[in-house]
């Protein structure tokens, strides 16, 4: 048993939501590249955001260009309204194993209020699955900074040494090792040569996933 885990306190599991637990981040891609490409001349803007929240999106590509976050903003709100939203394989399968195990579990997303929204129309049961779910208005920075998960486990009341992160984006895969917190990485967006220096493990997905592999990440 590693000698910083702490056996006073509950482990807990922070799960990003695009792309580890709803299978979006491809359809993300489409949308962020349209914008790049119409916007910047990019074609390769969606990878170059994934895990960014839309404010540090708009200040570090868009600032002072007001309308254009307009435009951007209405298209994202249509996008999202219309998004198909299925779970990644096996995640709520995954997701009974680790909470009937004692596991806290929390999402941790960059996505904003309004996005959230859409979501629980589509998925309401994440709302009774996760008794705590953070989004971009809480956070002081964004992903690839690690504030988002420190921020989580400090409200959950768990020292990072006890955290595992799920994670699918480079950006958010660097938050949760900046943390230094444990940290799953799943291949549903990047390959796995790209995951592989920022992953204590890596995956597919969920099917090839068990409570107990990850616990073992914590607790050898």
């Amino acid at each position: 048993m590693p000698m910083n885990y702490d056996t006073s306190k509950p482990l807990a599991a922070l799960f990003d939501l695009d792309g580890v637990i709803i299978d979006t981040e491809n359809q993300y891609s489409v949308f962020w590249n349209g914008i790049g490409k119409t916007y910047l001349g990019r074609d390769d803007f969606g990878t170059a955001i994934k895990g960014s929240t839309l404010p540090h999106i708009y200040a570090a590509h868009f600032s002072r260009m007001s309308h254009v976050q307009n435009e951007i903003t209405a298209a994202l709100d249509a996008f999202e309204a219309d998004m198909d939203m299925q779970f990644v394989a096996g995640f709520p399968e995954f997701f009974t194993q680790m909470k009937t195990a004692g596991w806290q579990a929390a999402i941790v997303t960059s996505s904003n209020a309004a996005k959230m929204a859409s979501v629980y129309r589509r998925r309401p049961e994440l709302r009774t699955w996760f008794s705590s779910i953070f989004t971009a208005e809480q956070f002081t920075r964004s992903k690839p900074a690690p504030d988002p998960y420190l921020f989580a486990a400090e409200k959950l009341g768990v020292p990072v040494q006890n955290c595992v992160v799920f994670e699918d984006s480079v950006n958010g895969l660097t938050s949760g090792k900046s943390a230094a917190m444990k940290v799953v990485a799943l291949t549903t967006t990047n390959p796995a040569e790209a995951v592989a220096p920022f992953a204590d493990l890596i995956a597919p997905d969920f099917t090839a996933l068990t409570e107990r592999e990850v616990r073992r990440l914590v607790i050898r």
